[in-house]
């Protein structure tokens, strides 16, 4: 339950047009409920603006449907990330309206389309075209937070002049999110294009000696652009996330 939701309930009390009794029972829940698998965290919404973020990995197809059924009622939207696609081909059955994005192995559930909130635009930069699935994860969570999102895919290091070719659109960005793997250069160089903040998206595409990630992670963590923060390997929901949350009003 989000801010807007508990004002309407409480006004709703006020006004006479929903009794005490059934305000309670629709807050009941509001901390957390108990479903014995999961301490599904109603009060998120509240307490950072938005909702649990359901972490599809390991689980399986019923404790999927079980979360995903008992946040229905209580909020807006719901995301299933890192959920595998025969999973997905399992879940969505039972929410009809729901959406599965097989490049970012992530389900999106509108239950009431987003507004935005975000004071401007968050541009996802990916190096290679093989980083995309990442940075698709980072793209639809910051849509899925309320803000205008822009990309620009496949412009890595090997061929730079693709890169300037965009640079009206990384200039205009409030908050920027690039995607690379093999030796992660390309946050770097976006970072010493403006003056915003860049979130460095490590990728465990790579050959041998990448060792799946840790070469990109090394050298974004090494970046000489004082303006890069690094989140970990193939993260791109934490990424889009933090971008979010740096661009609210």
């Amino acid at each position: 339950m989000d801010s807007d939701s508990l004002h309407a309930l409480l006004k709703s009390v006020a006004d006479g047009r929903l009794s005490v009794k059934k305000a309670a029972a629709k807050l009941r829940h509001i901390g957390y409920e108990d479903i014995e698998y999961a301490h599904v965290d109603h009060h998120r919404s509240l307490r950072k603006g938005f909702p649990e973020v359901i972490f599809g990995q390991g689980k399986t197809v019923d404790q999927v449907i079980g979360i995903m059924d008992r946040m229905k009622d209580q909020e807006n939207i719901i995301l299933v990330t890192r959920l595998e696609h025969t999973k997905a081909d399992a879940v969505l059955p039972r929410f009809p309206n729901a959406v599965y994005h097989p490049d970012a192995r992530m389900l999106v559930w509108e239950l009431k389309k987003p507004r935005i909130v975000g004071r401007g635009t968050i541009c996802i930069v990916s190096a290679g075209t093989s980083d995309i699935p990442v940075a698709k994860e980072a793209y639809l969570t910051a849509k899925a937070m309320g803000n205008r999102v822009e990309t620009i895919f496949d412009v890595g290091v090997s061929g730079i002049h693709r890169l300037f070719s965009h640079k009206a659109t990384i200039e205009k960005a409030s908050v920027l999110v690039v995607v690379a793997g093999m030796e992660g250069a390309l946050p770097s160089v976006v970072a010493g294009m403006v003056s915003r903040p860049v979130i460095a998206v490590p990728t465990s595409v790579g050959y041998g000696v990448s060792l799946g990630g840790l070469t990109a992670l090394f050298a974004m963590l090494n970046s000489c652009s004082s303006n890069v923060a690094v989140v970990n390997i193939d993260n791109g929901f934490g990424a889009g996330y933090t971008a979010a949350m740096i661009n609210r009003k």
